[in-house]
């Protein structure tokens, strides 16, 4: 009797333990997502964002919202990006994240991904309306640096989009319109090898109320 219940005690371990190894990759659900804000903003642009999302299937735990000082230095922004995506991962235990940005926030990404090698860190990245070439509006706010670095051909964008603007294998996407008339022009959104969605016509604060293309974008982050 004692032979057969330690038979059927080490073959339910054994059936446990290949039961695990055999556990889909994603059991643990979506990657957490951090959000990066634009100029001016704050965590609470997102809040449309993240119920499009946690209706996609995530949870309040896996949404984050990065903030940062939008009159100071994007360098010094993507620094503060790359401390709080560490800290994400290690309240998570998640390897990666995904960054779904707006604006500013995509040269605060941009310089974390490229030039403080933060692709390793990002499975994708879905930038809405991002300043990534630059706008001309920016010269509206020169006072402050973040603007002047965001001016198209300024040191920082040539810094952001010189070579690779897509390095590592981060998966990239952006969303752009012609109706955006804060990132001018409009097409400065749009990255070299990139998932590039054109939108029919969407204002620049009107994609943070947007559930359709929040919705694709969740999507996407969940790929």
């Amino acid at each position: 009797m004692k032979r057969i219940l330690g038979s059927l005690v080490a073959l339910c371990a054994a059936v446990a333990t290949f039961g695990l190894g055999l556990a889909p990759a994603n059991a643990a659900g979506p990657r957490p997502v951090v959000f990066v804000h634009g100029y001016t903003g704050n965590a609470s642009n997102w809040a449309t964002a993240m119920s499009v999302f946690r209706a996609a299937g995530y949870g309040s735990d896996q949404l984050f919202a990065y903030e940062y000082n939008s009159y100071g230095d994007n360098k010094q922004n993507a620094a503060g990006l790359a401390s709080y995506v560490n800290q994400v991962k290690s309240r998570t235990g998640a390897s990666q994240v995904d960054i779904v940005n707006h604006s500013m926030g995509g040269l605060v990404s941009q310089y974390y991904l490229k030039v403080l090698n933060g692709n390793g860190n990002v499975a994708h990245l879905a930038s809405v309306a991002g300043a990534n070439h630059g706008t001309t509006f920016a010269s509206a706010c020169t006072v402050y640096e973040t603007c002047r670095q965001m001016l198209p051909g300024s040191s920082f964008i040539q810094q952001i989009t010189a070579g690779d603007e897509t390095p590592g294998a981060t998966q990239y996407a952006t969303w752009y319109s012609p109706c955006d008339g804060v990132i001018l022009p409009y097409t400065s959104t749009v990255l070299n090898g990139a998932n590039n969605h054109y939108v029919a016509c969407q204002t620049h604060i009107g994609y943070l109320a947007d559930t359709v293309t929040l919705g694709a974008i969740a999507q996407f982050t969940k790929s």
